[in-house]
């Protein structure tokens, strides 16, 4: 299984429900597809940044078509403007 987190921080911390809407838009787009998780921050508990994606899936294969899949570039494009930082960690587990 693969691990694919992204974390982003935005130019407007207030775009994040638009942020999140758009990322739910790509929760079921290919098979392989094993979790998906978008949240923002909730006020009260510790952030340093303002939208997370937690998601798995069955293998390498999984993923890349995900990452390549034409409605996540499309709305790959329509986040890029929104944020000010992108942090990724994908990582193997059994």
């Amino acid at each position: 299984m693969i691990h694919h987190v992204v974390i982003w921080t935005l130019k407007d911390p207030a775009d994040a429900p638009r942020f999140k809407d758009l990322l739910d838009s790509c929760s079921d787009l290919v098979p392989g597809m094993l979790a998906f998780d978008v949240g923002i921050r909730t006020p009260g508990l510790e952030a340093n940044a303002d939208v997370v994606l937690v998601s798995a899936f069955a293998d390498a294969a999984a993923l890349d078509a995900y990452q390549q899949h034409p409605a996540h570039q499309a709305v790959a494009a329509q986040l890029g403007p929104l944020r000010s930082d992108r942090r990724v960690v994908d990582y193997r587990s059994a």
